[in-house]
């Protein structure tokens, strides 16, 4: 234990307070203060917890699935820790930490659930193993970190290696589906898969050719993913412990255990549907490992003692799966990921796009008929350096409607690449504030789509902050 371990959270917790006071944000810089000043902070602090940790990482979808497990397991009795402002490099799991723990240190929850960077994870592996990894999928991203796709799945295979409990895997993504080989021995295997109707609406990477579906389309013309490596080979004969078998207009029908499961969900998007299976699958196997450890559930008497932490688990234990259904239905879309902010009575929605799956489900999703769109490019780090993967994005559905704006440090470029699909553009300014303003004020009452890259979207809503409510999200505002 570091010598100065003692005053660690007291330490961490100023430089948090003065960060948020002084810098109007900082979510990761205590946790980098922390990490320099006492190195075994993380993996003594989560090492308090009774259920282990829950390690979610993946190229799309980590913020919001992470938001799911951590809220459906909330729901269902246990208490948790999680880092909720996509703040995924380890420091940024410390800053959330030093949020949380008390001054002598002590971390008041049953389990974590940790959304890691594809990087990270590999540097928090090294300090903490993993009870239960969630890899959901691999795409182009980043590229001037990651470079190809292969790369990133090996670096997902060290979480795999690294988890001792069970490692919950993407059944059609043949990349991930192959991490299973690298789980160790006696760590368990679990998939969460798609019904073979629905695989035109999630393609892998080797099926950017195709054109993504809009959500909700079940015509016989439309397009499917031929060839698509994730209906081809051995991966998708694999069991899947969840199917998400239909998708409507916020609803899903779940397969588990050979019985259906339908409900409505507060989610925005067809991709979100995905990642709630994803969520199940990861709820089902800690709920497993409950099981296993209250073996008196069936058959204890009322009145006998129980500490605190054993009733919690004795409730979550009894959990059947029809209360993991509803517990899905009550989650809500993690900020910047289709959350609903309501500027001047226009519902104006904040839209991550990071990579060109990423962004073509999203335009798949949300229709822009009916509403004004703006698209908001920067290229700073944490958004990747290149941006040639806007070239890989079908931007043809906006042809009709037009972009009413566009902003960011790469603005140009965006409108450059809209123009090549012959999508009208209103106009153009990279000074963000100033376009948010403009675009905000026309058209009141008029639903809005904002799609922005990760540093633009921190920006926006930032900006949105100061002239509507927006919740805290420990970002600042």
């Amino acid at each position: 234990m570091a010598w100065n371990s003692f005053a660690t959270p007291l330490i961490g917790k100023g430089v948090r307070w003065a960060s948020r006071t002084l810098h109007h944000g900082g979510s990761a810089f205590p946790g980098k203060i922390v990490e320099t000043i006492d190195p075994t902070f993380l993996a003594r602090t989560l090492a308090q917890l009774p259920l282990g940790v829950v390690l979610v990482s993946g190229t799309n979808g980590k913020t919001t699935t992470t938001r799911m497990v951590a809220s459906m397991l909330s729901d269902l009795g246990l208490k948790v820790f999680t880092n909720p402002t996509g703040s995924n490099f380890t420091r940024g799991v410390v800053s959330a930490l030093l949020q949380t723990v008390s001054l002598a240190g002590r971390l008041d929850a049953d389990i974590a659930v940790l959304e890691l960077d594809e990087a990270y994870a590999v540097h928090f592996v090294h300090q903490v193993r993993p009870r239960y990894s969630l890899l959901l999928n691999v795409m182009r991203d980043q590229l001037d970190r990651f470079g190809e796709i292969d790369n990133t799945a090996r670096l997902l295979g060290k979480a795999a290696a690294a988890t001792d409990g069970t490692v919950v895997l993407n059944r059609e993504d043949p990349r991930i589906a192959r991490l299973a080989r690298l789980a160790p021995a006696g760590t368990g295997v679990r998939y969460f898969g798609l019904s073979d109707d629905l695989k035109r609406f999630f393609p892998s990477d080797d099926d950017m050719a195709t054109t993504v579906s809009v959500e909700g389309e079940t015509s016989a013309a439309s397009p499917s993913v031929a060839g698509s490596s994730a209906s081809a080979g051995s991966e998708a004969a694999l069991p899947a412990d969840v199917t998400l078998t239909a998708v409507g207009d916020h609803a899903a029908t779940f397969l588990m255990d050979g019985d259906e499961h339908h409900t409505d969900v507060r989610l925005e998007g067809v991709y979100n549907l995905y990642n709630a299976a994803a969520a199940l699958a990861v709820v089902r196997a800690v709920r497993r490992d409950a099981i296993a450890r209250t073996p008196s559930v069936a058959g204890a008497s009322a009145g006998t003692p129980v500490s605190d932490f054993r009733a919690r688990l004795r409730r979550f234990a009894q959990a059947k799966d029809d209360d993991l259904i509803a517990a899905v239905s009550r989650v809500t879309p993690a900020f910047g990921r289709g959350e609903v902010i309501d500027v001047n009575g226009s519902p104006t929605e904040l839209l991550l796009v990071k990579n060109p799956m990423g962004f073509r489900l999203s335009l798949a999703s949300f229709p822009p008929e009916g509403a004004d769109t703006m698209i908001v490019i920067n290229d700073e780090y944490a958004d990747g350096r290149d941006m040639s993967w806007l070239w890989d994005v079908d931007f043809t559905s906006l042809r009709e409607t037009g972009v009413a704006q566009v902003s960011g440090v790469r603005a140009w470029d965006m409108a450059l690449r809209l123009g090549y699909d012959q999508v009208p553009v209103g106009a153009v300014d990279t000074d963000i504030d100033a376009a948010l303003a403009a675009f905000v004020a026309r058209n009141p009452g008029t639903r809005k789509h904002i799609y922005c890259t990760y540093t633009a979207m921190l920006k926006v809503r930032a900006a949105l902050g100061r002239i509507a409510h927006v919740a805290d999200a420990g970002v600042g505002k």
